[in-house]
């Protein structure tokens, strides 16, 4: 995967990131992007000069908050009638329900805790917004969101593409190492309702 990834990057430059990153922060058609991956990537890449890291930790931080927004926002007109809606290629109304859980168990944080979560990444914030969270609030915890996440993995693989020799020959498991991360923390949640399910479901045959 990191192979295309490179390529894709320089082939858009910070047009191809930026919208992606855009795409995949609350805006419902995003989430089989591979955000964490192309971000450290695109960090990499900067430190081996193929973009400006400044340029691009910029535009990542504001596209990334910016979509969080515009999810907020459809979220917000939508309101309860958005968990209707019918299942179609970009849109899986599972998804949602996902996210609704984890926003139940988190609460505000997990705006900034989505973030590192592919899928409920693009559906929390539309959460947030069809919850009626207070927008002041929800915009603190989506700039800090989108320092941690924007800039702090674009850093990290600028940083590393810039202190380890010939890093680009260990890209792929390191690449592979940050999906599996990512995936870890949504496999663990689907484990934990699946034990609860399990459980009352074991109370109710006794």
């Amino acid at each position: 995967m990191h192979f295309d990834l490179v390529e894709l990057i320089k082939a858009f430059g910070y047009f191809g990131v930026f919208t992606i990153v855009f795409l995949e922060s609350g805006l419902l058609i995003g989430f089989f992007f591979p955000g964490d991956s192309l971000l450290f990537t695109a960090g990499f890449l900067a430190s081996q000069g193929f973009l400006d890291i400044n340029i691009l930790i910029f535009g990542c931080f504001i596209f990334a908050v910016l979509g969080d927004s515009i999810g907020y926002y459809i979220g917000k007109s939508l309101g309860p009638k958005i968990f209707t809606k019918e299942d179609s290629i970009f849109f899986q109304k599972k998804h949602l329900e996902r996210a609704q859980k984890f926003y139940d168990k988190h609460g505000g944080k997990t705006i900034i805790l989505a973030r590192f979560m592919p899928v409920i990444r693009a559906f929390a914030p539309v959460v947030a917004g069809a919850g009626q969270m207070n927008y002041k609030r929800f915009v603190t915890f989506n700039l800090i969101g989108g320092i941690l996440w924007a800039i702090g993995v674009t850093l990290s693989g600028y940083y590393l593409g810039s202190l380890i020799p010939n890093v680009d020959k260990y890209l792929l498991p390191i690449v592979a190492l940050i999906i599996i991360a990512s995936v870890l923390p949504g496999l663990h949640h689907i484990l934990v309702d699946a034990e609860i399910r399990a459980s009352i479901a074991k109370r109710f045959k006794r």
